[in-house]
């Protein structure tokens, strides 16, 4: 069982930047893959980013030279470096864990946190 609790969300300005962090709790931390996903009002979840229990990243291709995800296990913690902000990055962003590998798929996911919302203002 893993719990996940994410931070870091706010009010930015297009062009901003901002770091997401998502904390785990258990001792297998390390076995897992964590990914990032996003809901935007009205629209259905979206992957933007994951990493591998062995720290291979995968991202959305919108989201390339932008976000950079990374792991620190013994933090128990997965971040999200959001550059280059914009008011389409607008949304509820959530983690979700899995063992091993990751997936671009939300129903790969076995838990996931509450979420934090990211807004980017224009």
């Amino acid at each position: 069982q893993v719990q996940l609790v994410e931070s870091g969300g706010g009010l930015v300005q297009a062009g901003g930047s901002l770091r997401l962090s998502c904390t785990a709790s258990g001792r297998t931390f390390s076995r897992y893959a964590v990914g990032w996903f996003r809901q935007a009002p009205g629209k259905e979840r979206e992957f933007v980013a994951a990493i591998s229990s062995g720290s291979l990243s995968l991202y959305a291709d919108s989201m390339k030279g932008r976000f950079t995800i990374s792991r620190d296990n013994g933090k128990r913690t997965v971040y999200l470096q959001m550059n280059s902000l914009k008011p389409e990055d607008t949304a509820v962003y959530y983690c979700a864990a899995r063992y091993y590998t990751t997936s671009y798929h939300v129903s790969h996911y076995d838990y996931w946190g509450q979420g934090t919302q990211v807004a980017v203002s224009s």
